[in-house]
């Protein structure tokens, strides 16, 4: 049988297409190729994504802002003065991106505004951090990333 032009391109089509389909089912199978999520209820933080995003637009609407800056003893968190700080409720949360395993929380529970995360907690590196608190019945979210 003589195979012309065509039929070579068809077959050379087929055979392409094969090739590529079973690289694709083998990299879905292979469970080293692990394809999963960076936050383990991601679908659970989409869904509340529109009442974070109204802690933002709180936290920015303030006449004075949440500060958080890196010392020597770690990493602190400035409230506003102004505020009474026995009524700041609420939690700061450190995300490291490079290791979920380093991640932690810190409740907030005040006698000063001011809220200090110990050098000793922190590995060196990237963190994001958030901190969700709540005065006065009124929901805030400040979100900063800082290299330690």
């Amino acid at each position: 049988m003589k195979i012309n032009w065509g039929t070579g391109i068809v077959i050379s089509f087929a055979l392409f297409m094969s090739f590529i389909l079973f690289f694709v089912f083998k990299v879905q199978s292979n469970h080293k190729y692990d394809n999963e999520l960076v936050t383990e209820d991601y679908y659970k933080q989409e869904l509340a994504y529109s009442k974070e995003m109204n802690k933002e637009q709180n936290a920015v609407d303030m006449a004075v802002q949440v500060v958080i800056t890196k010392t020597n003893e770690g990493i602190t968190v400035d409230f506003p003065k102004d505020f009474d700080s026995s009524k700041i409720k609420g939690k700061v949360s450190l995300y490291r991106p490079s290791n979920q395993k380093l991640d932690f929380e810190v409740p907030i529970s005040l006698s000063s505004p001011h809220l200090l995360i110990p050098k000793s907690n922190l590995v060196g590196g990237l963190w994001d951090i958030s901190v969700d608190w709540n005065y006065e019945g009124k929901d805030y979210l400040n979100k900063q990333v800082v290299s330690f």
